[in-house]
Order: C-alpha cells, then structure tokens, then sequence
C-alpha cells in the first residue's frame, strides 16, 4: 500500500457514523413528496402564496446569510473547532462591509466584510488552538467583543456622514441581479395559475431565476465548492482528520495546529460574506444588531445537516423559508404551517409504530391533534407566535434530527501540539 494510501486509511473519518447513506433515487423521492404535501396544504388551506416566486426569491435571500455562517461553522468544527463566535464574525462582517461598501462600491465592500469575519475568526484560532482556551467561553467572548468593536467605530465612522448615525451606514449601492427573461415571466404565470403541484414546482423554480443576485450566485456555488474541496482533495482529508483524530493525524506528518487556523479562518470570511450579505444584498444599509441571532440558526443548520454541506443547505432553506412567511402574508402563511406539521406528525406516528417506539408515537399523536385542532378552530396565528416561528423552527428540527447526529470526533477535544509525538 502507498503512503498516500495508508494516511488515508488511517485518519480518514467514517462516513455517516457507520448508517446506511439514501441513495439518489430515494432522495429524489423524499422532496416530490415533500412537495405533493406542500401542495395538499396549500390547496386545503389557499394559502397560495406559500410557494409564489415571490416567497421562494424572499426565502432564498434569507436562506443565504444563514446558509454561509453554517457552512462557516462546517470549516471550523471540521478541523475540530466549536465556533460559536459566528454570530460575532457576522457582525463584523456587517460593519467592515457598510464602511468599505459606501465609500467604494458594494464588491469591495464584500471583500471586506470577508476580511472583518477572518480577523474574528483568527482571534478565535489564536485563542483556542494556541492558548487552549475553552472554544464556548472564546466564541461568547468574541460574540461580545464584535457588538461593542463595532458599536465604537460606527461613532467615529458614520456619526455625522450624511445618510449615517452612529448605529447605521449610508445606503450602499446595489449588487447587480439578474432574470432570465421569458423563462421567469412564463413560470411566473405558471404558478399563478394555482394548480397541484405544477404551479409549486413552476414557484420554486421561478425564484430562483427572478431577481437573483449575483452575490447570491456566488454564496450558492460555495457549497459544492465546500464539498469538493473538504472531501475530493488531499488538503480537505488532512483537515477532516484534525477534527476526527489530530493526535493520529500528527503522527502522519499533518501540522495539525495550521490546518485548524486555516479552517477556523475560513469559518470567519465565510461568516463574515454572510454579514457583508446582510448589508450590501438584502437590506443596502448596516444597521446595528441587524443580524438578528442569524449566526446562530447557521450553527443550528450545520447540526441539522450533520456537518454536511448539503444537509446544511437543506437545513438553511428550510430556516430562511420559514423566516420568509412571517413577510409575505404573516399570519396566514403560519397558520397553513400548522396544517402541515400536523400532517407531518400522523407521518411520523405510522413511522414510530413501525419501529416499535409506542411512547414516542403517542406524543407525536397528541401534539398532532392539538394542531389540527388549533388549525380548524382559528383562522390565524397570534403575531407574536408569527415572529418567533423561526427559532420554534430552529428548536423543532434539531429536536427531531439530535437522535441521527454524528459529529466530527475531536470536535471541540483540548489538543496541544506534540501530543502525537
């Protein structure tokens, strides 16, 4: 066997925590169901803007914010880092961004917002992986330090700009979007036409062809980019085996401490992409504490993808659609949600009998009664229920997900060099 060969046997992570992976076909399956479901509910509900182009454009572009802090905190906790801190490398990417984006235009902004989230992510590898220090109580810290760093700054750098104050930027310009003309427009008319699910499938597609950024085409194509690097290349081998095994990693020859700064780095600039999205792409403006806890549901989405970048995207658009009906049409759009987790939970109720698991499908029966009873006896949702769907979400899912999670091995284990030798 060469030597390529046996490193690679040897610090190679186990695929799927030893669990059969779903082939393409079953895949494929799951989301055409998942999308008649949808369109049952719409149809029982006429909540038809659930899957209008408008919805699914809205929902991409609050997907994306999310979707770059998980794949950030996928970077990180590969290596073997817990980054709590993303929520801070967000901000930071928000401020540097604004500041760079108003004065010379949105794309240098972006570099600079990718730049801020790095310097964050760097203090949080300088921190954790040369003083040892505790990853929770660095990531905390650093989430409080960006808040009061950029606090202070915008005194000195928007306060008495015009269009600016201390707690906002001047508007920044627009990055470019773009539409592919006649395609749009027919699928467009297509989902207006409010039909079982063609006109669903014809909605999502329309939004993803309908006013997207380029920016946003940019963060899309980060995922398979992610992929391919952490899993087709040797580089990305040697960096998973930090977070899986580093002693045995650094018998094999891997420095382990510079693949842990180059990953928890990258966790920051992608962070930090996803803050300089926030304020150059969906608002145009820095705006303090506009991140809204978003770094948080993007370590949320990670879990729930398993530390995976598709599962993590999956996990993303379902944050960022949820976050989205609250936007266009409120209370309606949630009230038609109850109708479908309730649906969802009789599924799971015949899944858990199968399996044998009766305690756990009795509760999964109650609760599903409880919300087809709340669904028939109202015609809508408090508001205040409305504005917390996303985070009930955010609980929901790593609630249902936590019994398949495996993440990386020494994720967040204290290592110091020379333990291998």
């Amino acid at each position: 066997m060469s030597t390529s060969k046996a490193t690679a046997a040897r610090v190679a992570p186990t695929k799927g925590g030893g669990r059969r992976k779903l082939s393409l076909p079953v895949v494929l399956l799951i989301i055409a169901g998942a999308l008649a479901l949808v369109s049952l509910v719409r149809l029982i509900s006429g909540a038809n803007d659930v899957t209008s182009v408008g919805q699914v454009a809205g929902a991409l572009e609050l997907a994306v914010p999310i979707g770059l802090a998980g794949l950030g905190g996928l970077w990180a906790e590969r290596a073997g880092v817990v980054n709590i801190g993303l929520e801070g490398m967000m901000v930071l990417g928000t401020w540097f961004g604004a500041w760079a984006g108003f004065q010379w235009g949105p794309w240098v902004g972006v570099l600079f917002g990718i730049l801020g989230g790095c310097l964050g992510g760097l203090l949080h590898a300088v921190i954790t992986v040369t003083f040892g220090v505790n990853h929770i109580v660095s990531g905390v810290a650093i989430n409080i330090l960006a808040v009061g760093v950029t606090r202070y700054l915008s005194n000195f750098a928007f306060d008495g700009v015009q269009g600016g104050s201390s707690k906002q930027s001047p508007r920044i310009d627009p990055i470019d979007k773009i539409t592919i003309p006649g395609l749009s427009d027919w699928l467009q008319d297509l989902q207006q036409q409010h039909w079982f699910l063609i006109s669903d499938i014809a909605g999502i597609l329309g939004g993803l062809v309908t006013g997207l950024s380029l920016l946003t085409v940019v963060a899309l194509l980060l995922i398979p980019a992610t992929w391919w690097i952490l899993w087709r290349t040797p580089f990305g081998l040697r960096l998973r085996s930090c977070g899986e095994s580093p002693v045995a990693a650094e018998t094999l020859g891997v420095n382990v401490y510079k693949y842990k700064y180059i990953a928890v780095t990258v966790s920051g600039g992608l962070a930090g992409l996803g803050g300089a999205f926030l304020a150059i792409v969906a608002t145009g403006i820095y705006q303090e504490g506009q991140t809204g806890g978003r770094g948080y549901i993007g370590l949320a989405a990670m879990i729930f993808g398993n530390w995976m970048p598709g599962g993590m995207a999956l996990g993303a658009g379902l944050f960022g659609f949820t976050d989205s009906l609250k936007l266009r049409g409120g209370a309606e759009n949630v009230h038609a949600m109850l109708l479908l987790l309730a649906i969802l939970l009789v599924i799971a109720v015949f899944w858990q009998l199968y399996r044998k698991k009766y305690v756990a499908a009795v509760i999964s029966a109650a609760v599903s009664a409880l919300l087809f009873t709340w669904y028939f006896l109202t015609d809508q949702v408090p508001s205040q229920f409305v504005d917390a769907a996303p985070y009930v979400t955010t609980l929901l899912v790593l609630s249902l997900s936590a019994q398949r999670l495996r993440m990386p091995k020494a994720d967040g284990v204290p290592y110091r060099k020379g333990e291998g030798k």
